[in-house]
């Protein structure tokens, strides 16, 4: 229980410290203590979904910190709190790794569109990070089988061959695996 109230407490900070950042900010105080105090939590969340205990913990037993990440990425401007960002998209990534977590991340309201917007960050580790989640989703048959459709009708398939030119060489082979993943997509489809 103790673990539950942890990141209960962990979801509710890192909320608050989205909402406390202005709006016109545009560089952040990375050295903040603020920063670095989300910054540690989110990493102790991407530590423990790194394990399947871990990840099953998270699924089953804090899905409120599951979905304020997603809703906190989608709140968060291009381009801000790009380390934020990664560590979110790296527990989100690595609670996919657990059947159950995929799809209850991929059945999240919005779920989609957010990796299209996070896939137009300037930032080439967020682009990563998000091609890593959307390669899971259609690797997935059981998952694609229920996104299929919503996947094909709004694919951003332009953004990721740029992507897949990218100067970042991890980001660049990332991207054309995807696209042969998508040409395997559409010819299942």
């Amino acid at each position: 229980s103790k673990a539950v109230k942890f990141f209960t407490i962990t979801a509710q900070t890192m909320e608050s410290f989205v909402k406390s950042l202005s709006e016109d900010m545009k560089q952040q105080d990375l050295d903040s203590e603020e920063n670095q105090f989300v910054l540690a939590l989110a990493g102790i969340v991407t530590n423990v979904a790194a394990l399947a205990c871990g990840r099953e913990f998270l699924v089953s037993s804090s899905r409120e910190l599951l979905d304020t990440m997603m809703h906190l990425l989608g709140d968060m401007k291009p381009g801000l709190c790009n380390k934020f960002k990664v560590l979110m998209l790296m527990s989100l990534y690595n609670v996919s790794i657990n059947l159950k977590g995929l799809k209850y991340i991929s059945e999240s309201p919005g779920f989609i569109p957010l990796l299209w917007w996070l896939l137009n960050d300037p930032d080439t580790e967020v682009c990563l990070h998000s091609l890593r989640l959307l390669q899971s989703v259609l690797l997935e048959p059981e998952v694609l089988a229920r996104a299929g459709a919503e996947v094909r009708e709004t694919l951003p398939f332009q953004r990721i061959v740029a992507l897949s030119q990218s100067r970042h060489a991890e980001l660049q082979a990332l991207a054309k695996e995807l696209l042969e993943d998508l040409k395997m997509f559409e010819y299942e489809a």
